[in-house]
């Protein structure tokens, strides 16, 4: 099923032993991923007011620094997604619907 996925053109690049731009820029796409769970850890745990502001900044710009690698990365073809079929969105959307008009009401004030 190719019409189940979404890209772009693959901007083609050198195929050898050594890393290509691909390579590099999936390579710090991970890296940037992993830092941005660490930070979310971090700050769940963090008591310290001042370096609670300060790591939510460098988390904050490594979420950016995440998302643009990744628009590079969809924009040259090297990153592919499927598209989610309506029915499972229809099935998620009715199980989240669910989920909250089972909730008491006390917890929907809360929201």
């Amino acid at each position: 099923m190719q019409q189940n996925k979404i890209q772009n053109p693959e901007t083609q690049v050198q195929q050898s032993p050594q890393m290509n731009e691909r390579d590099f820029i999936n390579d710090i796409l991970a890296t940037e991923k992993y830092l941005t769970s660490a930070y979310t850890t971090a700050l769940n745990e963090l008591s310290h007011q001042a370096l609670y502001q300060d790591i939510l900044t460098v988390s904050n710009e490594t979420q950016d620094a995440q998302r643009h690698l990744y628009n590079l990365m969809f924009k040259n073809g090297w990153y592919k997604l499927e598209a989610a079929e309506t029915q499972k969105i229809q099935q998620s959307y009715d199980q989240f619907s669910s989920y909250l008009d089972q909730q008491s009401p006390y917890d929907k004030m809360m929201q």
